[in-house]
């Protein structure tokens, strides 16, 4: 897991949600983070914005993890 988007990810998280970059571990689940679903649409569009892919409704629907996140975003780099 590149780092790079891992971090960019965390910062990501930070802003949506105001948590403390250094504990959004990749194993933290968006469920325990207190994710609800307009903070999903929220976190689609910041992944759109950061790294310039599309993030459909269903694929955010599915990201559990803030390692999930990172997984989908390597694989549209």
């Amino acid at each position: 897991m590149p780092e790079n988007t891992l971090a960019r990810v965390q910062t990501i998280i930070q802003e949506l949600l105001g948590f403390d970059k250094e504990s959004l571990s990749p194993e933290a689940t968006l469920s325990d983070l207190g994710f609800d679903s307009l903070d999903i649409v929220d976190l689609a569009l910041a992944l759109e914005d950061e790294f310039d892919i599309e993030v459909s409704d269903e694929e955010a629907g599915s990201f559990k993890t803030v390692e999930d996140i990172v997984a989908f975003v390597n694989s549209r780099a």
